[in-house]
């Protein structure tokens, strides 16, 4: 059973490692046509909207645009779809391996919501569609034609989930799950609206009909929107590797303020491409939330220890409490990791335990015993360059006890 653990890992680093490169490809290119689209040179003879001479390895790229389409339809087009498409696909089955799978220690929190993990992963899945079904409607409704009002009712619905996964799953879990849900408006954008609208465009043109432009309008006006979401969500997407964004109680105004910072962010880059000046002052704005964010990031947001020590062991927790082997366990993570993964560390000069992970109380210990195994035991990841001096026979000790509870 042990080796599934080591299994388990690796296809959680697999499925991150394709995930990121997904992403890439999926950012890269958004942003790119984004540029390229504000920088067009417009003031051209012919029926193209705008062109662009661009220069890289070694090559020079003539670039035009058609609102609809040049007179003779191309017999071969590249769709930029699957970038999306993967990064969704990648981003769902890391979900599923990492915090489903994982649900005891990663997704819910017995203190704010006591849930059954069936209905954790029910509520994870389910609530990853609502944001595509609200922002459909609105984008379909006479808002639609109002871009600025319909992305402030955007954000709304984005603060009110924000609050809403911070009641019930870990704050690990809520950030991710909020770059989950917006991630899943930007693909859908891309399934739903920009892919078909680009393709009774392409058929009408085959079969001799006049396009109707305002397919490529609106197909426009969901790009733009992933444009401004996408900074938020790589925000959100790396959340989880800093305890700073997400081991407080405000860290969903702390979500809140990313989503205005991307926005800020994107205005200054939209506008240089636009060739429509410079507006500095998104920077100040910017730094402004950045600040805000911090000093919240410092508010606490934890159980202290005594609470801790009080409550309850979860049937998981108590799987590995009971395991035999626990107690000497218990005292090598106390005589080696808790100065560190302490709610208040003792460690010089270190403020907050490492991945927000505290190790100081048994349910502590218990609930932590996959990550104690693989990194202290099975790996020599921690403690961080043995700087505690773990002995070699202790980590045997930590791998006994995590195969005997597993």
């Amino acid at each position: 059973m042990y080796d599934i653990a080591i299994l388990w890992d690796w296809i959680a680093f697999a499925v991150r490692w394709l995930h990121v490169i997904t992403a890439i490809a999926w950012i890269g290119s958004s942003f790119y046509f984004i540029a390229l689209d504000l920088g067009l040179n417009r003031d051209i003879d012919g029926p193209a909207d705008g062109e662009e001479w661009q220069v890289h390895g070694g090559g020079f790229y003539h670039i035009q645009k058609y609102l609809v389409a040049p007179e003779a339809m191309p017999e071969h087009l590249t769709w930029f779809k699957w970038e999306s498409y993967a990064t969704w696909l990648s981003g769902a089955a890391m979900l599923a391996v990492v915090y489903w799978v994982g649900a005891e220690l990663y997704l819910i929190d017995p203190n704010k919501a006591d849930i059954s993990i069936f209905t954790g992963i029910l509520i994870s899945a389910a609530s990853l569609g609502v944001g595509w079904v609200i922002y459909d409607f609105l984008c379909k409704s006479p808002l639609g034609d109002r871009p600025t009002t319909l992305m402030v009712l955007l954000f709304i619905l984005l603060v009110v989930m924000s609050w809403g996964y911070n009641q019930i799953f870990t704050g690990r879990a809520a950030l991710l799950h909020l770059g989950a849900f917006t991630a899943t408006i930007m693909t859908a954008n891309v399934f739903f609206i920009i892919m078909p609208n680009q393709r009774i465009v392409v058929a009408d043109l085959k079969a001799g009909r006049t396009p109707d432009p305002k397919y490529g309008k609106i197909a426009k006006l969901r790009s733009t929107h992933n444009n401004y979401l996408t900074l938020p969500v790589i925000f959100l997407m790396l959340s989880n590797h800093y305890p700073l964004a997400f081991g407080t109680q405000y860290a969903w105004i702390i979500a809140a303020l990313v989503f205005l910072m991307g926005v800020t962010i994107r205005h200054y880059f939209n506008s240089m491409h636009a060739r429509k000046g410079k507006p500095n002052w998104t920077w100040a704005v910017t730094v402004i939330l950045f600040l805000i964010i911090a000093w919240l990031s410092t508010q606490p947001g934890h159980d202290s220890y005594e609470q801790a020590e009080a409550r309850a062991l979860t049937p998981y927790e108590q799987r590995f409490a009971s395991a035999d082997g626990f107690d000497e366990a218990h005292d090598i993570v106390i005589g080696r990791c808790s100065m560190c993964h302490a709610r208040e560390p003792v460690w010089n000069n270190m403020q907050w335990a490492p991945k927000g992970v505290f190790l100081e109380t048994e349910s502590d210990i218990a609930r932590h015993a996959r990550q104690i195994y693989l990194q202290a035991g099975v790996s020599h990841a921690m403690p961080p360059a043995n700087i505690t001096n773990l002995p070699a026979e202790d980590r045997q000790k930590l791998i006994a006890w995590y195969r005997s509870g597993s």
